[in-house]
């Protein structure tokens, strides 16, 4: 068991959450993102079927600012990883992406625009 800080609750360390903490940890302190903007394993609808997001930041005016997908160490990032976090996105329209596996990792920014994005080498710091 580990004690998840913004969950506020002891969760079983499943591989997936070792990775999921790891997440939170570096986004909070070297992304500079306060805790009360994080959320984890909350339900959300896309096309009229629940489905559980993994971490997403929000900005001060309550917009996304980050959607997160995480995997276990010894899954691989596929395609099918980057479909599953476009269609969240989908619904909550945030401006960066960020798919890990704890191994490798990969950040999107949105433009929303031209229905585009674009591979990025890391998300910017949050700013107030």
């Amino acid at each position: 068991m580990i004690f998840d800080q913004v969950r506020k609750k002891f969760v079983v360390l499943t591989p997936e959450e070792w990775v999921r903490q790891h997440v939170v940890e570096f986004l909070l302190s070297r992304k500079r993102i306060p805790l009360n903007l994080l959320t984890v394993e909350k339900q959300i609808r896309v096309s009229g079927t629940l489905k559980r997001y993994d971490i997403v930041s929000y900005n001060k005016d309550g917009s996304v600012h980050l959607v997160v997908e995480c995997k276990a160490p010894d899954v691989k990032i596929t395609q099918e990883t980057f479909d599953q976090i476009a269609r969240y996105n989908k619904e909550l329209q945030s401006e960066y992406l960020m798919v890990t596996n704890g191994l490798d990792h990969y950040f999107c920014t949105m433009d929303y625009e031209t229905r585009g994005y674009t591979f990025i080498p890391d998300i910017p710091e949050y700013s107030l």
